[in-house]
């Protein structure tokens, strides 16, 4: 039986791969609930259970929800991936570290100084973390749809667009949609986006 791996955003747990099990009957669904913050730990992670589930398996697909998205791209599992399914994916690391690091009125030299600073708005930002997201750009070539909505508030339609253009992927646009895909309507337009690309 083909897998589908769930991998869930911040604040997510596994359990939310149950949502998606009815949109893949002929797959068994499988949430990841990985524990690490970083993008290298939880690759590690992602990685060995995606090692795993292809012993097992003919065909693994992929739904991962913003962050986690991100850090499925830093996994190294592009090999074992058919199709990907991307829910508001952070796409560009740096420029939301950089972001937040002008939000917070800082520098990149007292963030050096540093090594961490806790900001105002909650976030703890890490030299150790924007190092190493510019060392590691991302590499995707698999196939992939990926969901957007028009009131993100993590990522702009310009950054969407143009990552969605340098990797081949197919861009939906909920208007209106936030970042967390979670009222009945913005669930019903995510549920039909995947049935319909099925």
């Amino acid at each position: 039986m083909d897998i589908v791996l769930y991998v869930h955003g911040r604040g997510g747990n596994a359990d939310e791969a149950e949502h998606y099990k009815p949109l893949f009957p002929s797959c068994e669904v499988i949430g990841l609930d990985y524990m690490s913050t970083t993008p290298w730990d939880a690759g590690e992670e992602i990685s060995q259970a995606v090692r795993r589930m292809s012993t097992r398996c003919k065909r693994i697909y992929l739904v991962a929800n913003s962050i986690g998205a991100f850090f499925c791209m830093n996994a190294d599992i592009g090999k074992y991936i058919d199709h990907a399914w991307f829910i508001s994916p952070v796409v560009d690391m740096e420029k939301l570290i950089t972001g937040m690091i002008n939000l917070a009125g800082v520098t990149e030299s007292e963030l050096e100084k540093k090594q961490t600073i806790r900001t105002d708005f909650g976030e703890e930002l890490s030299w150790e973390y924007l190092c190493y997201v510019r060392r590691h750009p991302v590499e995707w070539d698999v196939p992939t749809d990926i969901l957007y909505g028009s009131k993100d508030n993590l990522t702009s339609i310009k950054t969407i667009t143009d990552f969605s253009a340098a990797h081949n992927a197919r861009l939906t646009v909920m208007e209106n949609g936030e970042h967390w895909f979670h009222t009945e309507q913005q669930m019903l337009f995510l549920d039909n986006w995947i049935k319909n690309d099925q």
